[in-house]
C-alpha cells in the first residue's frame, strides 16, 4: 500500500512539474482492473486527477461496503459477472458526502468510484440501472448508431437526452461496433473513459495523440503509418482518453463510457473525412491505408 501511494505522488510530482510547459493533451492511459490495481492504474489515475482538479478515480475490488468521505462519489458496478437481483455489472451508484453503503449482497462487489468537485442533485435515485429502470431506453446516436442498438443514457449533460442530469460526470453503457473517429476539443470538451464490461474476440479501440497532424495537410507516407494504434480490448480495461486525443471503437465491446466533465454538445468532432483524405493524398491502399469509417467520411461531423 505504502508502494502504491509512493508511486502516485511521484507521478503526480511528475506531472505537476510538466503541465506549465505543455498545452497538448494528457496521453492515452491503458490500466486493467483485475484484483488490486497495478502501476498501471497508478499511472492513469494520477494522470487524469492532474487534468480534472478536484476529480479523483478510485478501483475497490471486492466490496462488502463502502465508507463515507468528504465528497460525493459516482460508483460503477464492474463486478462480479455473476451478480444478480438488486445490484448487476452496469448499475451506477450516486454516494453523496457523508453517507456510507452496506452493499449487503453477500459477496465482494468490484467497484470503480470517481470523486467529484461538485454535489450530486439531490433528485437523482442513488442506483442508477440501465437495464431495470424503465425510464431508461436504447437511444442509437454517438458510438452506436446503429438501428436497434443498445445504447441506454445513464447520466446526461441535457434533460432531453435521458432523465437524470448530472454535469459533473456523464455516462452511458453502449455496445460499439463501429464507431466514428472523433476528439473532444482542449477548451470546452471533455475527457472520455472506458470501462469495458464485455468483449468479444476483435474488441478494440484505434486511437491518436495527433490530431493536429491528422486535420493537416502536409502528413507524409512515413508519417501517416504512425499516426493510429489499435488496441484490444478486453474486460476490465480501462481507457483514459483526455480531450484533444483521438478515438475509435470497433468490434462489439459493450462500454461504460465516462466523460468528465459532461457530453458537451458541440464538442464531438469527426476526423474521418481528415483520415479519408489523407488516404487519397497519399494514394494509400491496403495495408497502407488509415483505417476510417465509412458513413463519417463523407462530410465534416461535429456533434
Amino acid at each position: 500500500m505504502h508502494t502504491a501511494h509512493a508511486l502516485l505522488a511521484t507521478i503526480l510530482l511528475a506531472l505537476g512539474s510538466c503541465a506549465s510547459v505543455s498545452s497538448g493533451p494528457a496521453s492515452i492511459r491503458f490500466a486493467h482492473l483485475d484484483g488490486e490495481a497495478g502501476a498501471d492504474f497508478a499511472e492513469l489515475r494520477a494522470t487524469f486527477g492532474a487534468a480534472n482538479p478536484g476529480y479523483d478515480v478510485e478501483w475497490h475490488p471486492s466490496c462488502t461496503a463502502v465508507p463515507a468521505v468528504g465528497s460525493d462519489r459516482v460508483l460503477f458496478v464492474q463486478g462480479p459477472a455473476n451478480l444478480e437481483g438488486e445490484l448487476t455489472v452496469g448499475d451506477i451508484r450516486l454516494l453523496p458526502a457523508g453517507e456510507d453503503w452496506e452493499l449487503g449482497v453477500g459477496v465482494g462487489v468490484d467497484l470503480l468510484a470517481f470523486t467529484l468537485p461538485t454535489q450530486i442533485p439531490a433528485d437523482l435515485p442513488a442506483l442508477v440501472r440501465p437495464d431495470w429502470d424503465s425510464r431508461i431506453t436504447d437511444t442509437p446516436g454517438g458510438c452506436a448508431e446503429e438501428t436497434g442498438a443498445y445504447r441506454r443514457i445513464l447520466l446526461t449533460w441535457l434533460e432531453e437526452k435521458g432523465p437524470y442530469v448530472l454535469h459533473a460526470l456523464n455516462a452511458h453503457r453502449v455496445r460499439i461496433t463501429d464507431s466514428f473517429s472523433h476528439y473532444h476539443p482542449l477548451d470546452g470538451g471533455f475527457d472520455e473513459i472506458y470501462l469495458v464490461q464485455m468483449a468479444p474476440p476483435g474488441a478494440r479501440v484505434v486511437t491518436s495523440e495527433d490530431v493536429p497532424a491528422i486535420e493537416g495537410e502536409d502528413v507524409t507516407s512515413d508519417e501517416a503509418q504512425a499516426l493510429l494504434e489499435s488496441h484490444p480490448l478486453r474486460v476490465g480495461d480501462l481507457v483514459y482518453m483526455p480531450r484533444g486525443t483521438m478515438h475509435r471503437g470497433l468490434g462489439g465491446a459493450l462500454v461504460q463510457v465516462i466523460s468528465v466533465p459532461g457530453f458537451v454538445p458541440n464538442s464531438e468532432i469527426g476526423l474521418d473525412h481528415h483520415l479519408r483524405s489523407i488516404n487519397e493524398r497519399l494514394e494509400l491502399e491496403g495495408e497502407a491505408a488509415l483505417p476510417f469509417h465509412e458513413a463519417g467520411s463523407r462530410a465534416a461531423i461535429v456533434k
